[in-house]
């Protein structure tokens, strides 16, 4: 008998989660309250790393690792039964000005990061080579296209994508989810993930049992440049520059904790601004051709939940993944796919339970 999964959230998460889903024979449906891939999957700037890698423990970088070497063979396969290319870019990051620069090289060497000698297009960009790193093997996806392919792909694989129809809240029995309710009727499956992102919180509402996820705003500026102006990504204390094929360069971002207002800033944008003009003079006001902003999953150290409730044995959630939810959503999908077929293989979920850790900030 075939299961069905009903996904609520549509984003690089949700979709991603279909696919694994779809492949191994059910029956998916997926819910969101905007356009798919609409929130902080499109918002975001694709860069398949962590920020920087030495910053963060295994639980996060076994994700991100996992995630960004299956993103080669999913971009390919996104591309071949959407017709839609995702732009993946094995571009490579600079990390600059990293205060210990000898303790990141050798936790890099230690946890097979591969580090190289920069090429002369991406050295002229150091100012200090004592305080920089060339991380060769990182790339980066088009958000954007990412979010068409994946969109294209569950559907020719036969999933039912519903967007603009939000989930007001989930209907519960004893033990079980019974239902979804919307403005239309009550949408039922076998299964329920909810992969909301940063309203996963306050959907689940006095059954988040513990679970930490909040909004927090991230601003990034677009500017249109000579492609090849830049030749790689470059990361500098906590700021990147992402350069599309097109020409196109991302200046990135802010971390700013707002709840759920997406507005644009002034003084986000002189920050940005003065960031990448610092780097890339030839970046001025007059090369910005957009400013806008999306809200990211904050959870706890970082740490996504990818588990069951503990309450419900019907209810998932695939959500808490913060900067980095693009990057790990092979892996994550991975996951949830094994822990509602028990089939297939994927990291260790223990890391990713439902919390039951003391809440503490971002």
């Amino acid at each position: 008998m075939t299961t069905h999964v009903l996904i609520i959230g549509a984003g690089a998460i949700g979709l991603s989660s279909a696919f694994a889903l779809a492949q191994t024979g059910h029956r998916v449906t997926l819910l969101d309250r905007g356009p798919a891939g609409g929130e902080s999957t499109w918002a975001g700037a694709g860069i398949l790393s962590s920020l920087p890698p030495w910053g963060y423990g295994s639980e996060i970088n076994d994700l991100i690792r996992r995630g960004s070497r299956l993103w080669p063979e999913w971009a390919e396969r996104l591309k071949r039964l959407s017709g839609l290319d995702p732009e993946y870019l094995p571009s490579g990051m600079l990390a600059l000005d990293i205060a210990e620069c000898a303790a990141a090289e050798c936790w890099c060497r230690e946890h097979d990061w591969p580090l190289a000698e920069p090429p002369a297009t991406v050295a002229r960009l150091i100012g200090r080579p004592s305080q920089a790193l060339w991380l060769p093997a990182i790339g980066q996806l088009r958000n954007p296209r990412l979010a068409q392919a994946l969109r294209q792909t569950v559907q020719t694989l036969g999933c039912d994508i519903q967007t603009h129809r939000a989930a007001l809240n989930l209907v519960y029995e004893e033990g079980r989810i019974a239902g979804v309710a919307t403005a239309d009727g009550l949408l039922q499956a076998d299964v329920y993930v909810v992969a909301a992102g940063a309203w996963t919180r306050s959907l689940l509402a006095d059954n988040a049992a513990g679970l930490d996820i909040q909004p927090v705003r991230g601003q990034i500026l677009l500017f249109k440049a000579p492609p090849g102006l830049l030749p790689c990504i470059v990361y500098r204390n906590g700021h990147y520059l992402v350069p599309r094929a097109d020409g196109h360069i991302l200046a990135g971002s802010t971390l700013e904790f707002v709840g759920y207002d997406k507005s644009t800033t002034e003084a986000a944008k002189d920050e940005l601004l003065s960031f990448a003009h610092d780097l890339l003079p030839e970046l001025d006001a007059s090369a910005v051709v957009r400013q806008w902003a999306g809200l990211r999953p904050g959870s706890p150290k970082n740490i996504p939940t990818i588990a069951r409730h503990p309450h419900y044995g019907n209810l998932y959630v695939n959500s808490g993944h913060f900067r980095y939810g693009v990057t790990m959503a092979p892996a994550s999908a991975e996951i949830l796919a094994r822990l509602i077929t028990g089939q297939g293989e994927s990291l260790d979920p223990a890391p990713y339970a439902w919390p039951n850790r003391q809440l503490d900030k971002v």
